[in-house]
Order: structure tokens, then sequence, then C-alpha cells
């Protein structure tokens, strides 16, 4: 916003790229501009009016003392020219931006905050003319309505190279996920929300949170996902210097609303709502607000490390026996939140065989022929592939020695236009020998293969040029990190 202020606190103005607040006393009013953003067009002042009973409408869901009707203006001749919203005037002391600011506690009054939005959306209007708009054709309709208006501002405003990721990202992630979100109409997550929560409109009193400013102009752009809704202020706090609040709020609305919802679509809606507020930035940058520049490009890289860090991905952790695959696997599982599914505990289920027991055969013989090993692949694929539709990163832990197994899985992430990454563990002889013989009487081991098939299979195992190797004999942390470089290279960010 940009403000212009009298020479006391006692009258105000505070300008955005829609609307001017004028404060004045223990009231503020607000008056629409007569303006057309593409989004939303206040030119004619009947439509002007309109807006602003629907706002006053609107809000006192969240806020029923603060917003107290609507106001006409008058000319010089006597007849209405104009409109304002009328509110009661709240404490700038107790703005959420001014508590970050000033590094006050506000954990508690956050949490408060998303019980209340949870609580708000528990109540929220539902239906079909609201479902509409939360499913991934929907969401994928608004992002691309705003890379439209953008485009005139890339290599201007907007770094070129971070916009073209961007709208990448996006259109990757909603390719693949179109399971996730019916599941999400599906279960009633989509509501009439506020749609616009951003912390210079919340305001932190004793006796509870008051949300202003909704978006009231559009009924579409305000049924929405209740974790997109609950995603703006999350991201707002990140921008503001506060990214561990903004996680935190979301695993608070999480938790009140026992929302399963997979990180990545948590990411997606982060860097949706950064996006929406680079556009934002963008049009009050051509009214002349030079400075939104700079807040355009941080609210853009800011989507941008989100949607990376959200991509879904498969990632192939392959190498014979012995190699520290499922010991990587595991680590790099618990670093990325993400899902393993292990070959021999698969072979294991599909054979009717307790993980823990062991099933040792010949070479390709018993549940190791060629047969059960393609029917375990198949099943591995299979469960990868429901996973990732639904928005889950998954590991796959497997020997990975036949290029047609590693086509197989390639497959998989082309169908569901997830990030591959593949990586081969590798280890001296000596370190393969020494793991081999220490399962032995080890109940939590899944594996059955010795030390000769482990040599057979590598010896066996065909070129993987495409993997990139990993030792795993030197440190448990080495090897975590070349793997975490190997994703890096894939474009993986850690927010």
């Amino acid at each position: 916003m940009r403000s212009t202020k009298a020479a006391t606190a006692f009258a105000a103005a505070i300008e955005t790229h829609a609307a001017v607040v004028y404060l004045a006393g223990d009231r503020a009013f607000k008056l629409k501009k007569p303006v057309d953003l593409g989004f939303l067009d206040f030119r004619e002042r009947a439509v002007r009016e309109s807006v602003c009973h629907r706002e006053v409408e609107l809000n006192r869901r969240l806020a029923p003392d603060v917003y107290l009707g609507v106001a006409d203006v008058h000319g010089p001749d006597g007849s209405v020219c104009d409109h304002l919203v009328v509110m009661r005037r709240m404490p700038t002391d107790r703005r959420l931006t001014t508590l970050l600011a000033a590094q006050a506690p506000v954990d508690e009054a956050l949490r408060r905050l998303a019980r209340m939005l949870a609580a708000f959306h528990a109540r929220a209007h539902r239906g079909p003319e609201v479902d509409a708009e939360g499913g991934r054709d929907a969401l994928r309709g608004r992002w691309d309505a705003t890379f439209a208006q953008l485009h005139q501002f890339y290599g201007s405003v907007l770094p070129e190279a971070t916009a073209a990721t961007v709208e990448r990202l996006t259109h990757d992630f909603l390719a693949g996920r179109g399971p996730l979100f019916a599941d999400r109409v599906a279960a009633g997550r989509i509501v009439d929300g506020h749609a616009d929560l951003l912390a210079n409109d919340i305001f932190c009193l004793d006796d509870g949170p008051r949300v202003l400013d909704c978006i009231e102009f559009d009924d579409r752009l305000r049924y929405v996902d209740g974790l997109d809704d609950a995603a703006f202020l999350a991201m707002d706090l990140e921008r503001l210097g506060a990214p561990r609040l903004g996680a935190a709020f979301l695993d608070w609305y999480a938790e009140f609303t026992a929302d399963p919802a997979p990180a990545s679509l948590r990411h997606h809606y982060v860097a949706y709502r950064a996006y929406v507020r680079a556009k934002i930035a963008c049009l009050r940058h051509a009214q002349g607000d030079a400075a939104a520049a700079g807040e355009a490009t941080l609210h853009a890289e800011l989507a941008m490390r989100h949607l990376s860090t959200g991509a879904v991905r498969l990632v192939l952790v392959g190498g014979a026996p012995g190699t520290g695959k499922s010991t990587l696997a595991g680590r790099l599982a618990d670093r990325l939140g993400a899902v393993v599914l292990t070959s021999d505990r698969v072979r294991k289920e599909l054979a009717g065989v307790a993980s823990g027991q062991l099933s040792a055969a010949p070479y390709r013989e018993g549940i190791y022929t060629a047969q059960w090993t393609q029917r375990t692949y198949d099943e591995l694929f299979r469960r990868a592939g429901r996973l990732l539709d639904h928005g889950e990163t998954v590991l796959l832990d497997a020997s990975f020695t036949d290029a047609a197994q590693r086509s197989g899985a390639r497959d998989v992430a082309t169908a569901t236009h997830s990030m591959l990454t593949e990586l081969r563990c590798t280890a001296t002889p000596a370190t393969v020998a020494q793991r081999i013989a220490g399962r032995t009487g080890d109940p939590q081991e899944v594996s059955d293969a010795d030390a000769m098939i482990a040599a057979v299979l590598a010896a066996e195992a065909d070129p993987w040029p495409q993997a990139r190797t990993i030792a795993t004999d030197t440190t448990p942390e080495a090897s975590m990190n070349a793997a975490l470089a190997a994703l890096d290279e894939a474009g993986l960010v850690l927010v």
C-alpha cells in the first residue's frame, strides 16, 4: 500500500490498486476507484455501489462489528455521485504486520486465527457452483488468466526466466494431479472463503482476531479450497520474513480441519497466492508506483521456490544388494517428506509372505523368477502412479539392474508429469560383504539376497548412464549430500 498521512494520526489516507481508504477519528471510509483492471471493472457508479454493499455483507462473516454499512457521497448539487464503505477503525498497533515488524509474539494469535478460519470454512457456503471453481481445470484457468495479464510485464518488471519457470512448473503440477483435485472436491474442501487473507488486513485484538477485506467483486474468486485460503496468509507471513510462522499457521489449520493434503499441494497454493500478489504489484507499477517492481519480483521468486519444492518427483534409488540403497532411500524420504516403495517388501506382500520372513531361494527361483520380478515391478509402478497422481513424491527402492525396469519407471514419471531423478548406489566389495553378513538374524531385514546373489546381480546389471552414482561406503552424510546434489540439479529447492 502507498500511504499519504496528514499532520496528525487523526486522519490519513491509504491507497491500493482498487480503492482509497480514508481514516478519520474512529472511522474508516473506503472509496472504490473507477478503474478497469481486467479482473475487476469499477468504472460504473452503480457497480461501485453494488460492490460496496456486497463488501459489507461478506466481511461481516468474519468481522461483524467492524463493517458498519454504506454511505452515499453527494456532489455540490446534492446528487449522489459515489459510495463509501463505512468501518470501525482498527488500532494500527494491533495490525499483524505491525506486530511482526516489532517482533512481538504472535504464535497464539495465529493459532486462534487458524481455529477461527477452520470454523469459518466449516460453516461456509458449499454447492455445485462452488465446487466448479475448486477443480483442477478451474485453478488452471485462474493461473492462465494471471499469466496472460502478466506477459506484458515480462522482461521489464518481472524477470523472464523466473516467469517462464513458474509457468512450466505450474502446468506440470496441474497436468498430473487430476485425481488429487477431484478428491478435494469430493471431500467438500471447496468453500465460499475469504480469498485475500493478508497480514495487513488482520488485527489481533484481545477478544480475538478481526479479518477484513475479502474478495467481493467476483464470487468465483472466493470459491476456493480451504487450504488455498489459508495458504494466502502463509505466503504473506513468509514474504514478511516469518516463514516459520507461515508453516506453523498451515499446520494448525490442517490440524483443526483434519486436512490430509500432501505437502506439494500446500506449496502449490502458496505459490499461486504469491503470483497473484506479483500481478497486483505489476498493476500498481503500471499505475505509477515504481517501488512495486521490487515487490513483484520478490513475490514471483517466492512462487518459483514453492513450485520447485512442491514439484512431484519420482526418485529411483537403485543398486545391487548391499550397496546401501534402502538406507539412503529412507534418509531421503525423511528429508523430502516422501513415500518409499521397496521392491523386497512388495514382492513378499504379493506372495503372501511376512516382510521379515525369509524366502531365500536359489538365483532366479521361488519368488525371484523373472515372472515374479516383473510382477513386483509392475506393482511398484502401479502404486507409485497412484501416489504421484495424488501429489506425493515417491522413492522407489529397488535394484533396477535391468534397463527395461528403468524404462517402465520413466513411463510412470511421464504419465504423471512428475520430475524424475535416477540414483545408482555403489559400495566396495568389502563393504557389500560386511553389510550382507550383518543382516543375519535381523528381524527388520526384508531382503533375502546373500553375497552370491549380490555379486551376480552386480555383474549382470545393464549400463545405467542416466543415473547419478552415489557412493555409500563413505559417511551417511556424504552419500546424503551427494543425493541431494543430484536432486538440486533436477531443480529441487528446499524452502
